[in-house]
C-alpha cells in the first residue's frame, strides 16, 4: 500500500517537473523561458535560420510537456497507462545515450540530469513493472 502512494507522488511529481521543463521550451523557444538558466546564452546571427529551428525546439517542448503529463495521468490511472509509462521511462534513458555524443557531459550542470535519465527512469520502470505483477491465482482442489 505505502509502495503504491510513494510511486504515485514520484509519478506526480515527475509528471510536474517534466510538464515544466516542457512548458520553458515549449513557450519559450531555444531562449526559453529562462526558469533554468537566467542569464542570456544566445547571440542570433542568422534570424531567418533560427526563427525555423526555435520552431522546432517549440515542438519538443510541447511534445516533452506532453510526455510530462502522461507521467502525471499515470499516478491516477496506472493500470491503464502502466506499459506506457515503461516505455516512456525507458524511452528516457535511451535519449540519455544521446547526451553522450555531445561534449563536456561531466559538466557538474549536466550531470545532474543525466544521471536521472541513464539510472532513475530505467530505476522507475523497473519498479512500475513490479507493481503490476500479481500472485499467481490460488489453486483450489477439485
Amino acid at each position: 500500500m505505502i509502495n503504491g502512494l510513494l510511486l504515485k507522488v514520484v509519478l506526480i511529481l515527475a509528471g510536474l517537473a517534466i510538464m515544466a521543463l516542457g512548458l520553458n521550451i515549449g513557450l519559450g523557444g531555444i531562449q526559453t523561458l529562462g526558469w533554468q538558466v537566467s542569464d542570456p546564452y544566445l547571440t542570433v546571427t542568422n534570424h531567418a535560420l533560427f526563427t525555423v529551428q526555435d520552431n522546432h525546439i517549440r515542438f519538443i517542448g510541447g511534445l516533452w510537456f506532453c510526455i510530462g503529463a502522461i507521467f502525471f495521468l499515470g499516478a491516477i490511472f496506472q493500470t491503464t497507462l502502466r506499459a506506457t509509462l515503461i516505455i516512456l521511462c525507458l524511452a528516457v534513458g535511451f535519449a540519455g545515450l544521446f547526451r553522450l555524443s555531445g561534449a563536456d557531459v561531466l559538466n557538474a550542470a549536466i550531470l545532474p540530469s543525466l544521471a536521472l535519465e541513464l539510472i532513475a527512469f530505467p530505476l522507475l520502470a523497473l519498479w512500475i513493472s513490479r507493481t503490476g505483477k500479481t500472485a499467481p491465482p490460488s489453486t483450489v482442489p477439485v
